[in-house]
């Protein structure tokens, strides 16, 4: 008796392993809010029963990680954070090319992603560049309010304003290369010194400044202004701000890592993160992008494009290698390094 139920154990620890063995699983970066990533990735685990390991980071930190770990690729989908570093992965042949069947669903501007990252990369939502502020503390310190981004140049807002560092975020990265075709180069890096002044704190994350401000640890954020909206929709006294002099925006985008263990699965996920369905749940997590989808929908909240003045964004050129490492070195050598 004891050596069959001895056997029994073994066969059954033997199933379990197995079982184990054949079991999908699916590693994904991503670089959204905490909620939402948290919502794709519990919600593509329920869809399918794939399980995922996801972690949260900032666009620019992520693009650092799959670099490091080319040799031996640990992550397999890249999903959300700007589309910027994106292309330069895309580039740099860190990610898969892949055309999902789902590509004939999305809007032009998702679609011309992927073509200007040969089809290793594809957008999966968009939003405007813009800021927020606290209107108690703007009261509290008796401040005018910022309608421009000249207006957050100006000495009054001297520690009022926070922004996150281009070399680790997104936002802040396509905050510089805005500026750099809002006012031409020359111009635009006079801002960003003349801005460097008011600067309290530069964040790792591209979302950080507007929390902060929510939280009245600041008065002024630089964010993509759905994550301003995000703050006032959850109770924070924020106002948020369309430049009058325009703006620039982002395609937050998705891609497949190069070397990828778990390719069929990421695959699945691509597919899945694509569909009318899933991009129509983002505003249960909060989320107020506009959707590449053509059928998903947005919530009300969320930041009219055809309103705000926006520029011609020049993706390929910013989203580059060459002219990201450029502008970079050029703002660590020329901004960051000045005394505030």
């Amino acid at each position: 008796m004891k050596r069959h139920l001895y056997s029994v154990a073994i066969a059954a620890l033997l199933a379990s392993a197995a079982g184990a063995a054949n079991a999908e699983n699916l590693t994904v970066y991503c670089g959204a809010d905490e909620t939402w990533c948290q919502q794709m990735a519990r919600g593509f685990e329920e869809a399918t029963g794939i399980t995922v390991d996801m972690t949260r980071k900032s666009a620019g930190e992520i693009y650092a990680q799959i670099k490091a770990e080319a040799a031996n690729p640990k992550g397999d989908v890249w999903w959300a954070g700007t589309g910027d570093p994106h292309l330069q992965a895309a580039e740099e042949g860190l990610t898969e090319e892949y055309t999902s069947p789902r590509e004939g669903e999305l809007l032009d501007w998702a679609v011309k992603q992927a073509e200007a990252g040969q089809h290793r990369t594809v957008g999966v939502y968009s939003g405007a560049l813009g800021f927020g502020y606290n209107k108690d503390l703007l009261a509290k310190n008796n401040l005018p309010e910022p309608k421009c981004w000249a207006d957050l140049t100006k000495p009054e807002y001297k520690g009022q304003v926070q922004i996150a560092n281009p070399n680790s975020s997104g936002t802040a990265y396509n905050t510089l290369a805005t500026m750099v075709q809002l006012f031409g180069e020359e111009k635009g890096f006079e801002y960003m010194k003349a801005l460097h002044k008011n600067i309290n704190q530069y964040t790792k994350s591209g979302s950080a400044p507007i929390k902060a401000a929510g939280l009245g640890e600041t008065t002024i954020g630089i964010v993509f202004m759905h994550d301003a909206v995000a703050q006032t929709a959850a109770g924070f006294p924020i106002v948020t701000v369309a430049p009058c002099e325009g703006t620039g925006y982002e395609i937050g985008s998705m891609s497949i890592i190069k070397g990828a263990r778990n390719l069929d699965a990421a695959k699945k996920y691509y597919d899945w993160a694509l569909s009318a369905e899933v991009q129509s749940k983002a505003q249960e997590a909060k989320s107020f992008q506009l959707p590449s989808n053509k059928s998903a929908t947005q919530s009300p909240l969320a930041p009219d494009l055809s309103t705000i003045k926006l520029i011609d964004y020049d993706f390929k050129k910013y989203g580059s290698s060459e002219e990201r490492k450029r502008l970079l070195k050029k703002w660590d050598d020329e901004v960051a390094s000045l005394p505030q």
